[in-house]
């Protein structure tokens, strides 16, 4: 597989010229890269640091490396950039090819500030995503009954099927309160509802996963051999799944999804709000 390096260059932390890049480089599965991040490059010498760095790169592995580049901070930015474009690189500035049509569009320049992506723009939505995630903490694998009331979700769904990082995610990104719950012993057996989550009906959402990959997922635990043993990871995938559809639950199979994905697919199944920040 085809080796390359990319550098997510920034002025500020680099959150914003690491999301886009990474959706750019996604659609090369060909490849394999090596991602390096170089943020609060805000002045001379921190460019200078940054261009010897990339030039090391395309000397060692032979191919210029590509950079993604956020660079907006006005005083320095001209000179910043002249640095790093001169570098054996492919230079692609994201702000360059969308902040010049935009202002011919709307008639005015931008600020050109440092952070306005991923900053704290708004304290009444950042304290929501705080709230959420420690509820989503307080609320993970079943470990707090109470407070069900105030979840605008609970995902459900056997061991290792990802409940809680998608909880974390949907509370860290989307201000969602997400509690999880684990299905396990009589509930797969008898193919029902958990008697904690009886009067939550309207709010489950559930989690599939293929044998095969929650399997992986477990015995990376090491956690006994029953409880990854493919007799085990059969029965508790094929129980769950049967739940769902026998009581009409709607659940997304977690397989191949990514975290954020899967996160889209329940805020889309679900109609949840998305309380974004930016």
């Amino acid at each position: 597989m085809t080796q390359r390096t990319v550098f997510f260059v920034s002025d500020h932390s680099g959150v914003t010229a690491e999301t886009l890049g990474h959706s750019l480089i996604a659609q090369f599965d060909a490849l394999d890269f090596t991602k390096i991040t170089v943020p609060f490059v805000s002045t001379v010498d921190k460019a200078k640091r940054a261009a010897a760095n990339i030039n090391t790169a395309a000397r060692v592995q032979g191919s210029p490396p590509i950079v993604f580049s956020t660079l907006v901070k006005e005083d320095v930015r001209a000179t910043v950039r002249e640095i790093v474009e001169e570098t054996d690189a492919l230079f692609l500035d994201f702000f360059d090819s969308f902040l010049g049509p935009l202002e011919k569009e709307f008639g005015h320049k931008s600020q050109h500030a440092m952070g306005v992506s991923h900053g704290i723009q708004n304290y009444r939505e950042y304290d929501r995503r705080i709230e959420a995630m420690n509820f989503a903490l307080a609320h993970d694998d079943g470990s707090n009954l109470t407070g069900y009331g105030q979840a605008d979700l609970v995902l459900v769904g056997v061991s290792r099927s990802g409940k809680t990082p998608t909880c974390l995610y949907l509370a860290l990104q989307y201000g969602v309160f997400a509690a999880n719950y684990p299905l396990a012993g009589s509930d797969l057996e008898e193919r029902r509802i958990p008697p904690p989550l009886f009067d939550h009906r309207d709010k489950i959402h559930g989690l599939t996963i293929e044998p095969r990959r929650l399997r992986e997922l477990r015995r990376a635990r090491g956690i006994g051999r029953r409880y990854a043993s493919p007799r085990q990871v059969s029965f508790e995938t094929r129980r769950a799944q049967s739940l769902f559809e026998r009581l009409d639950i709607p659940f997304v199979d977690a397989t191949r999804c990514s975290i954020e994905e899967l996160a889209s697919r329940i805020l889309d199944a679900t109609r949840l709000e998305r309380r974004t920040t930016s």
